[in-house]
Parts: structure tokens; C-alpha cells; sequence
């Protein structure tokens, strides 16, 4: 439950440190005093959405922090664990910063958290009931959840949208894969055009470069042979030959090292080049002998290339790259000629996730019509005791129109009330006036409301057109939705807060340039004082004093029997 509320420099709200009990707290005080805004405060920290405007006059950020106890929260606390966000021992503080640029930053235990994080933890700490809460009744999605959690569908309601979510994407990919099914075929011609065309080049042993050089020489053989002939002529054939001035020079150097020994080594230097002279003309010999000209396989390779050239230039790549893009074809040809297979699994995949679905469907229609006669019968007798002694209300559940499946199922849900006997029960929108929604959406809170596992309830003004004897029976639904939760109720009513546990009270300060509000926990005198006045105005008689302690006195008698 939450145990404490700090407000820092929020709209009206300069500085607030509120305590709070178990049971029920009421919370009133004058028109515009602000009571709306510590809801404000809640729904800020709880992670509704922030701007600079929320900040007070002249002051730099707004700040809200929370503390709950979590020892009768175990959803809270699994939540927790499970996020890595828990603390020691069964405390959780929330906290929420608003900066003067809008921009605001939300924690959890001290840990910075985004706001989806912190609506998440929201959820399984409090629930608000705002003074228009009763307009959402009108809601069909919303009467359709109000049934589904007194039902308790959860579980089957998972398996079902589950369902739905798997039909559903089986179903586009098949949509699409059909509607494309000719175009398919026209780009699966197209490709195996393409690639038979490119297997004319055996891509499998293709190297451009060695084929573009072989091309090279043979095309420039004639050179190369006249060229390597004229070399063997000058190094060993011709007269004056480089062998022969290797001979003359190395003969006169010998003679030479008769008188200077030292040049000996100079001659063994030239001994040795006449001898690769030599070994490089052998070489250069033999690979003369061994070229030929052949014109055949030079105008093979020239069409060879030519065809390289072509096939490159129609496919908008380089001739090195012309294996890849076959690949790259063959692998999108695989892909269409598997897309006919992947369309009859789909088919197939489709058709089970249907069948499940209407099998869920059904089952899940049959427990809302079981669940549809109770929540009736609990109703009708709630809105009994809250002034509408002929009312009787029905939940009524039929089979939706619509042949594909929804989300959530494909049922009709539609609440209905008759206020006077021997009229036909109608929807909600038709017949019930403001109060009797009021009184309406109080029942189902208060018959729900021991199913709920929120630690923490929150009514914004739920009492709006209702008075009297109602009121009273108002405030004690709420008294006794406390036994097993924390509820804290902004009231106007002095019937419904005197029921109240706790009596929280909002005042307006107006001692300096700017309005402030604060909150503070009445004693019994004040109690008496502030009922009174919620219920004689702005002249307080000692009659009206006793009938506030009278009222009070009763609502404590009534709660100890």
C-alpha cells in the first residue's frame, strides 16, 4: 500500500509530506482547494505524462516520491525481483522528476527507469478510479474487460490473442506471397533466361585474369619470338656476340693475373656471367623451339572474352564479379521455386491456427455466458441497495458478425439495465442517467474489487449525483472494500467520508503572492467540524455539529458489528 506521498513545488503544492493508513481515507475540503491536484501528483509519479507547466511558479523542477510497503503486494514484488529493481526488505520508492524544459526523469528504488517501466510497476500498485470513470461504461472494449476479469480470463484470453497473433502473421505472409505469385513467375523465366545464359561460361573454372593474359600472349606471340630471337643473336650468335666479349675479356684478364694476382678473382667474377650468358640463351632456345603461333585457340579466346564482355556490360558488373552475381541469381530462383512450398505450408499453417482459434473462441464464449448470468445477478442486487430498488441489469454476450478472427475474441458484450419493472432491459448509453452510471460502475467496482490483487484503490469524486441515504450506503461499500485494500476516496459527500477510517483534509492558503494548498490528517474534533460543514454550509448550528458527531458515531458502531 502507499504509505507516504512527498510533493515538492507542484502547480499549487509547494511543499507536502502526507502519511498515510491502512483502510479508508477520505480526502475533502472546499471547491478548488486542491484536492484534484495530489490525484495529479499520483498519476505524475505513477507515469503519466509531464511538462513544465505541472512546476510551480518561480521554481525550478517538480518532484513527487512514493513509498510503498510491498508485504501484501506479491505481485509488485515479483515484478521487481524479476526486473532487478527490488530493494531490501518490503519497501519500494518511486520517484519522478519534472525540469523546467518538460523533460523529466523517473526512478524506481533509485535505479532511473523509462516510463513504460514505471507504468508497469504502476499497475500492480494502484488503481484510479477518476469522477469520470463511469463514462467509460458506454465503452464496449471496456464492458467487454470488466466481464473477462470478473470471469478471471486472463489465462484463456493469453492463449487465444496468442492464437490470433500467430493466424494473423500466417495469414499476411500468405496474402502476400499469393498476391505476388504472378510476378513470380514472370521474374522466375526471367532468371532461369539469365543464368542459363551465364552457365555458357563454365563459372564454375572461370578466371578472367588468366584467361585475359593467355589472350595477351598468344595474340603477341610474333613479338615475342622475334624478339627472343634477336636476343639469342646478341648474346651468343652473332660476331662480336656478348659470350664473345665475355671470352676476349676473361682470356686477357687470366694474362693479366700473371702480374697482378689479385684480378683473379675479378676473372672468376666474368667466368661465372659467361656461364648463366650461356645457360639463359639455352633457356630462351628452348622456349623459342617450344611457341608456335596458333590462330585456333587465339580466336577461341577472343570469343570467349567477347562473350565475358558482353554478358558483363548486359549485367551491369565487372567480369570478376559475373560468378558471385550467378550465385546471387541461382539464389533467388531457389527462393521463388520455394515460395509454391512455403505457400502450401502456410495454407496448411493457417487453417490449424484457425481451427485452435475457433476452439478457444467457443470455449471462451461459453465461461463469459456462465460468468455474464453472475455478474448480472451481483449487480442487480448492488444497484438495489444504491437506489435503484426496480433496476435489474443483464450482460448480455453473442456471437460477433464478424467471420475472421479478433483480437480478444469475436464476442459481443454488451451491458444492459431496465430501472423500472416491465421495461425491456436496454444498453447502458439509452437508458442510464449520470447518477445511475455513478451508482452502476460502483457496484461492479465494489463486486470486482476482492478479486483485485492492487494493494492500493483510488475514487476521484465516484459519489457524483447520488445524496442522502444512497451516499451512505456508498460510503459503506467503500468502508468495506478496505478490509482487504488501501482505499482513498476524494469525496464531497459527508456521508461517504464519515465512513472513512481516516480523514484527510485539503486547504487553500492564500497568506502570500502566490496560492498554495496543504493536507494534513484531521483530529476527532476536527472531524466533527469538517463534517459538519460538508453538511450545512458555510452556517455551522450546534444541531449540525451533532448530527456530524451522530453520523460519525454510527459509521464506527455500524463497522464493529
Amino acid at each position: 500500500m502507499l504509505v507516504n506521498l512527498n510533493i515538492i513545488d507542484l502547480a499549487v503544492v509547494k511543499s507536502l509530506d502526507l502519511e498515510l493508513a491502512k483502510g479508508m481515507s477520505a480526502l475533502t475540503g472546499e471547491t478548488g482547494a486542491g484536492k484534484s491536484i495530489l490525484l495529479t501528483a499520483l498519476g505524475l509519479a505513477l507515469g503519466d505524462r509531464a511538462d513544465a507547466s505541472y512546476i510551480r511558479p518561480q521554481a525550478k523542477r517538480a518532484e513527487i516520491n512514493l513509498e510503498f510497503d510491498l508485504s501484501e503486494a506479491k505481485d509488485a514484488s515479483d515484478w521487481l525481483r524479476h526486473k532487478e529493481l527490488d530493494s531490501d526488505g518490503t519497501t519500494c520508492f518511486v520517484r519522478r522528476v519534472i525540469n523546467s524544459d518538460g523533460r523529466s526523469k523517473a526512478y524506481i528504488n533509485n535505479t532511473p527507469v523509462n516510463l513504460q517501466t514505471l507504468q508497469e510497476l504502476s499497475e500492480k500498485l494502484v488503481e484510479i478510479q477518476g469522477q469520470h470513470a463511469h463514462l467509460s461504461l458506454l465503452n464496449s472494449e471496456e464492458q467487454r474487460r470488466l466481464l473477462d476479469a470478473f470471469a478471471n480470463n486472463h489465462c484463456l484470453l493469453e492463449q487465444l490473442n496468442d492464437c490470433y497473433k500467430r493466424w494473423q502473421k500466417a495469414d499476411k505472409e500468405l496474402t502476400q506471397l499469393r498476391k505476388s505469385e504472378h510476378d513470380q513467375t514472370v521474374r522466375e523465366e526471367f532468371l532461369r533466361y539469365q543464368i542459363d545464359e551465364l552457365q555458357q561460361l563454365d563459372l564454375a573454372q572461370f578466371d578472367y585474369q588468366a584467361l585475359s593474359d593467355e589472350h595477351d600472349k598468344i595474340a603477341n606471340l610474333e613479338q615475342i619470338l622475334a624478339t627472343g630471337q634477336a636476343l639469342v643473336d646478341r648474346l651468343y650468335e652473332q660476331p662480336h656476340s656478348v659470350n664473345d666479349l665475355l671470352n676476349l675479356s676473361i682470356n686477357e684478364l687470366t694474362q693479366l693475373t700473371r702480374l697482378v694476382p689479385e684480378l683473379a678473382e675479378i676473372a672468376s667474377l666474368l667466368t661465372d656471367a659467361q656461364i648463366q650468358t650461356e645457360e639463359a640463351v639455352q633457356a630462351l632456345r628452348r622456349y623459342l623451339d617450344n611457341e608456335e603461333a596458333d590462330p585456333a585457340r587465339l580466336d577461341a579466346l577472343e570469343q570467349q572474352l567477347s562473350l565475358i564482355h558482353s554478358l558483363s556490360r548486359k549485367h551491369h558488373v565487372s567480369p570478376e564479379q559475373l560468378p558471385a552475381h550467378l550465385a546471387s541469381l541461382e539464389h533467388e530462383l531457389t527462393a521463388i521455386t520455394t515460395s509454391s512450398e512455403r505457400i502450401l505450408e502456410l495454407a496448411q499453417e493457417v487453417e490449424t491456427w484457425l481451427k485452435h482459434y475457433q476452439e478457444l473462441a467457443l470455449e471462451l464464449r461459453k465461461h463469459r455466458q456462465t460468468e455474464a448470468q453472475r455478474l448480472a445477478q451481483y449487480i442487480s442486487a448492488e444497484i438495489k441497495e444504491l437506489g435503484m430498488p426496480q433496476g435489474e441489469f443483464t450482460v448480455q454476450v453473442t456471437a460477433h458478425d464478424h467471420e475472421q478472427p479478433r483480437l480478444n475474441g469475436k464476442d459481443h458484450i454488451v451491458f444492459l439495465v431496465s430501472a423500472n419493472p416491465g421495461l425491456p432491459a436496454k444498453p447502458l448509453a439509452k437508458v442510464a442517467s449520470g447518477g445511475e452510471l455513478s451508482r452502476i460502475s460502483l457496484a461492479i467496482q465494489v463486486i470486482t474489487g476482492s478479486d483485485k490483487t492492487t494493494p492500493t484503490m483510488i475514487f476521484d469524486e465516484v459519489d457524483t449525483g447520488i445524496g442522502g441515504g444512497i451516499a451512505e450506503i456508498v460510503g459503506q461499500k467503500l468502508r468495506r472494500l478496505s478490509q482487504n485494500r488501501q482505499i482513498l476516496c476524494v469525496t464531497h459527500l459527508a456521508q461517504v467520508a464519515a465512513q472513512a477510517h481516516h480523514h484527510l483534509y485539503v486547504k487553500k492558503n492564500q497568506d502570500t503572492d502566490i496560492t498554495s494548498s496543504s493536507v494534513r490528517l484531521l483530529t476527532p474534533d476536527e472531524r466533527v467540524e469538517e463534517t459538519a460543514r460538508m453538511l450545512g454550509g458555510i452556517t455551522i448550528t450546534e444541531n449540525t455539529l451533532a448530527h456530524a458527531r451522530e453520523m460519525l458515531a454510527l459509521a464506527e458502531s455500524d463497522s464493529t458489528h
